[in-house]
This record gives C-alpha cells, structure tokens and sequence, in this order.
C-alpha cells in the first residue's frame, strides 16, 4: 500500500511479509493444491499470534496499531495478495468484528483471535452473482431459531466450529452463531481457481438453535451485516492490489531480463507504452483502495461509494494489468511451474467472490439514487 506508514505499521507489515516468503514461498503454495484445508493449522495459529486476526476486536480485546485497525488491517491483506497466502484472513476477520461489535459469545470470539477456531462467514443475503439461489430465512420458534436456505460460496465451511450465518426475519436482517456440526447443517465441497481458498455450499435444513445463538437483535442486524460486507470488500481490495503489484515487479524485472533480437524486451517502444499503462492502473489502485480504507475506518460519509468505487476499479484495472503480465512473459507465462499464475488466480478469486466491476457499479448507482431520494 501507499500509506506513510507510522514505525509499527512497517514493522507489522514487515513481519508479516517475512512470515509469509519464510512458511508459505510459491512451491509450498504448490504443494497444498490437493490439502483438502489449503493451510496448516499451526501455520494459521502462528499467524494470529502476530496479530491478523484481532485488529477489529474492541480496544478490551485486542486494538489497533495506529488508531485506525482497517488500515492496519489492510497492510496484512496487501501482503496476503503480495503472497498469494493461504487462510481465512477475511472471513475471519469479519467474523471477528461481528463478534465483537454485537458483544456476543466471547468464548468464540477469543477461540477465533487465537487462530484455534475456525468460524465461516455465511452471507445469505448476499451474492455477487445476481442468478443465485443463495439465501437464508431464519425465523423464531418459542426458544428456539430456525435457519432454512442455502448459502455459496462460504470460505473454510468445511473445516469450522461454527458458522456465522445472515439471512432474513420477515422485512429485516439477522445474525446467528450455528455450529456447523448440527442437524441439518450439510456441508458440501465447491472448485475453486485459487491453490489454497476452499470454498463449500452450506445447506440448512430447518436447522434449530437456541435464541441465545442470535449475534445482535433478531431482525435487526441490516447494519451490522452491510459493515461486514464494507470490511470483507475493504480487504478484498488490498489483497488484490497487493497480487497485482507481486505480478506487476516479476514482469518488469522479466523484460530487463529476457532479450530478444539483442535488446531487452523493456527497450521496446511499443511495451513501454504497455507498462505505462499497466503502471498508472496499479497507482491508482492503490490510491483507491487506501482511500477506501481510510473511509471506512474514520467512519466518512461516502464511505460505501469509495469502498464500492475500488472495487469496480480494481475489478477491471486488476484484470487487465494481471493479464497482460502473463502475455508479456510469452509462452512461460501460462505454464503452471511459473509463479505469475497464483497472484492472477488470487485477484480473479476475489473479483469472483466479492463482485465484479458490475456489480459495484451498480450498487453505486443505487447508493446514488438513494441520496437523491433522500434530498428531494
């Protein structure tokens, strides 16, 4: 990222970089393709006790760096995608934040900061695809509630205690903390593009827990939940720039490197104008996702269009920079034993899972419409 950083926010990202090139290095990012987790536990564990996963904990739990625990937090997720790393750091880290907002089952809560519980992130009310069946009717019966739907994709189901699961109560949103063990929980496993992210379809069947499982009120939990959706687009929005800068410096290093007809491939005029391009696009990614974070952690006005603005831009900017590095580095770029391919996979993951360009446009456009309603 951009950010003049304070000398804890370098040496937190900085720890964090060596971390990651000392435990998960592209081959070992190879060798998890069939790990049914995609991560080793301790590895993830080890990773909490750095801190990425209770920055978004209240000042009582854990606290920020700076004052500011996104932007923190975005210094990990650049790194992430700057690595290509394994685990749950956005899931993870929104259900570390609803937990934690909703001042509710803290037994969780402190499982989850120290990276030895695994809670999934199901969003039944959202989907980047608008074709989907994902949805989730949750419904109060005496002492009990009772979830029924379907919710996909959700990260590292498969492996979690607990589920944490948003759908509907009548005209309202709401929240409940499910094991993932219970009757009529069915996990089933999904593909996806990326070496490490698992993903799985979690189907409930009339799934019944008690009222005490509710994360905030029950049919009142609309804002708590479009914050998480503003975290996890946040998050998404570093971590792809960071796979976008990885991508960007192999490439620039490769065409000083290969030489072609005795020159280097960087002498050529016409790729000159190609990495301009490619460069002014990842400037400006990282100024929009940095604008985006600050937004949203200083609590800003327009905090949901810039967040919403990254997204669209580094959707389709991330794209087109990612794909011409793997044209530029010819053939040796679409074979699998070259690295280029785990930072396109990551930011064709996240673009996927999170909305494309599209389906942020849209949801300005929306955001835009409703100020206009509000000033007429």
């Amino acid at each position: 990222m951009r950010y003049v950083r304070s000398d804890d926010q370098e040496f937190f990202r900085a720890t964090t970089a060596r971390f990651l090139a000392e435990l998960v290095p592209p081959e070992r990012l190879r060798s998890l393709r069939d790990d049914p987790t995609g991560y080793d536990l301790d590895y993830w564990r080890r990773g909490a006790d750095l801190g990425w996963t209770s920055l978004l904990a209240s000042e009582d739990h854990g606290g920020s760096i700076s004052g500011e625990a996104l932007v923190d937090l975005t210094l990990v997720a650049h790194e992430f995608g700057a690595h290509a790393a394994p685990g749950p750091l956005v899931p993870g880290n929104v259900v570390v934040a609803a937990l934690s907002d909703a001042r509710s089952h803290p037994d969780v809560l402190a499982g989850v900061m120290a990276g030895t519980v695994i809670v999934a992130w199901c969003d039944g009310e959202f989907s980047s695809d608008p074709t989907s069946s994902s949805a989730v009717e949750i419904r109060i019966d005496g002492e009990e509630l009772v979830l029924t739907g379907l919710v996909r994709p959700s990260e590292s189901a498969a492996v979690a205690h607990s589920l944490l699961v948003a759908g509907r109560s009548g005209t309202g949103a709401t929240q409940v903390l499910v094991p993932s063990a219970a009757p009529g929980v069915s996990i089933s496993p999904m593909s996806s593009v990326d070496l490490t992210r698992r993903f799985s379809a979690v189907r409930f069947d009339n799934v019944r827990v008690p009222v005490g499982a509710l994360v905030g009120g029950f049919g009142a939990a609309g804002g708590a939940v479009l914050r998480q959706r503003q975290i996890a687009f946040v998050l998404a929005a570093a971590e792809s720039v960071g796979a976008m800068q990885t991508a960007f410096d192999m490439t620039v290093e490769w065409s000083f490197d290969r030489y072609s007809f005795g020159r280097p491939l960087a002498s050529y005029q016409a790729l000159k104008h190609r990495f301009a391009d490619m460069k002014t696009w990842l400037e400006a990614s990282h100024a929009i996702a940095d604008a985006a974070a600050k937004a949203m952690a200083t609590g800003a006005d327009n905090a949901a269009e810039k967040v919403h603005a990254a997204m669209a831009f580094i959707g389709q900017y991330g794209s087109e920079l990612l794909q011409d590095c793997v044209q530029l580095h010819g053939g040796l770029g679409v074979t699998f034993e070259h690295d280029i391919h785990l930072y396109l996979r990551r930011h064709t993951l996240n673009r996927s899972l999170y909305g494309g360009p599209n389906v942020h446009r849209q949801m300005i456009t929306d955001l835009l419409d409703q100020r206009d309603g509000v000033a007429a």
